[in-house]
């Protein structure tokens, strides 16, 4: 099981801790919504629970609670810019859709 970072996406994820001044990582999760059943959330990890997962990547770490990891085990996170707009996104293998 795992789940990648970009070279973009750790260091999107580096620099908002640094500037932050805390924090240990990207968390990763699922949430049941919208017309294909999921969607990602995502977040700044403040701290790890005991039943959550970490991965790390490019240095960074990747916090997945147990209920989400099914669902985005052998994701790659990319942070990708165009334009004004700036956001993650997800290269999941077990994806069969996405709307929106």
């Amino acid at each position: 099981m795992a789940v990648t970072l970009s070279a973009a996406a750790a260091e999107r994820v580096r620099n908002f801790i640094t500037g932050k001044g805390h924090g240990v990582g990207l968390r990763l999760g699922v949430k049941k919504t919208g017309c294909s059943g999921y969607a990602y959330v995502v977040n700044y990890a403040e701290s790890v629970n005991t039943d959550d997962v970490v991965f790390e990547d490019h240095g960074v770490k990747v916090v997945v609670d147990q209920a989400s990891l099914a669902y985005v085990d052998g994701t790659e996170v990319d942070f990708v810019k165009h334009g004004l707009n700036e956001a993650f996104k997800f290269r999941n293998p077990k994806a069969r859709s996405e709307c929106g």
